[in-house]
């Protein structure tokens, strides 16, 4: 039973939130820890100095942000145990969090990848459940006809009870417990992805190998949402839809690409910024604009990823 899980946390500049998650592993390890690996995107905040008294712990320094995807493989790759855990540092465990999602893996040997039930500030069970996201849902965000029929274009996350157990399309990675023989198989996370979907895109593999995907409400954890990536707000949305175009490089036809990246990058931002304008929120115009500058700075390098995506 002892140190059946490597877990793997990707660090930014996650101040006081990665030292209570860490308190958390100490606290319920419950001797189903192998290793803690702390990959620290050049964090600046010292938070990559936090220490734990009772599981191993390592931290590697990238030296600059390597991304959300590349940061696990690094990370992953520093264990042997028989699961992986892709945590979040603005996570915190609860007591028997680990026991039961790994009990439930043991004894399910068709399933791929657990995910949780996760509560925010409030203690309300939060909403992490997605489906794959398509061409079309991707189009309908773009165009806000998701949040203006729901029923009729629905998003990516799925309205459903958090209170009941079942096999899923994906859960999202805050917590993503994984077998490691099938992240190895799978080549982990897709580095194609820096941050956003990736976690998505590789439970959509999962599935395609056979593998179920679960979520387990039965098993619980803390999670604040947002983390880190609160503190970035122009980066986050340049990150999120420039995966967004990634993703339907690798999963959508031609055309569905087309219809993606035109409405993402050029119908998009005046929908954006002309809710945010009639709204008098001039942070949000603000951060908008920065975002789609990043993009539109980007879209060389954008340009390579997904010619590199759509010829394998």
């Amino acid at each position: 039973m002892s140190g059946r899980v490597d877990i793997v946390i990707v660090n930014w500049n996650a101040g006081r939130q990665l030292a209570e998650c860490i308190a958390s592993i100490d606290a319920y390890a419950d001797g189903h820890v192998a290793s803690v690996t702390i990959v620290d995107n050049g964090s600046t905040d010292g938070s990559e100095h936090v220490t734990s008294t009772r599981v191993p712990l390592g931290v590697i320094a990238a030296g600059a942000n390597l991304g959300f995807a590349r940061a696990c493989n690094v990370g992953a790759k520093d264990g042997s145990a028989g699961y992986v855990l892709l945590l979040n540092p603005d996570t915190r465990l609860y007591d028997g969090t680990l026991d039961i999602a790994l009990g439930y893996i043991d004894r399910h040997p068709d399933v791929g990848v657990v995910g949780i039930q996760l509560h925010g500030d409030a203690g309300r069970a939060q909403h992490n459940i997605a489906r794959r996201p398509t061409a079309a849902n991707f189009v309908a965000d773009s165009l806000g006809l998701a949040r203006l029929s729901p029923r009729l274009f629905p998003g990516m996350f799925v309205d459903y009870d958090p209170a009941i157990s079942a096999d899923v399309d994906h859960s999202i990675g805050a917590f993503y417990l994984v077998r490691r023989a099938l992240w190895v198989e799978l080549g982990g996370l897709d580095e194609a992805f820096f941050v956003y979907l990736e976690d998505n895109d590789f439970s959509y593999r999962v599935r395609r190998r056979g593998y179920r995907v679960h979520y387990l409400a039965e098993a619980t954890a803390y999670h604040r949402g947002g983390g880190t990536s609160e503190q970035v707000k122009a980066h986050r949305l340049s990150y999120a839809l420039q995966s967004r175009i990634v993703f339907a490089a690798k999963h959508s036809s031609l055309a569905g690409l087309v219809a993606v990246a035109v409405t993402t990058l050029f119908v998009e931002p005046v929908i954006r910024l002309g809710e945010r304008t009639a709204r008098r929120s001039w942070s949000g115009v603000r951060d908008t604009a920065r975002g789609y500058g990043l993009i539109y700075r980007a879209l060389p390098a954008l340009l390579r990823t997904v010619r590199a995506v759509r010829r394998r």
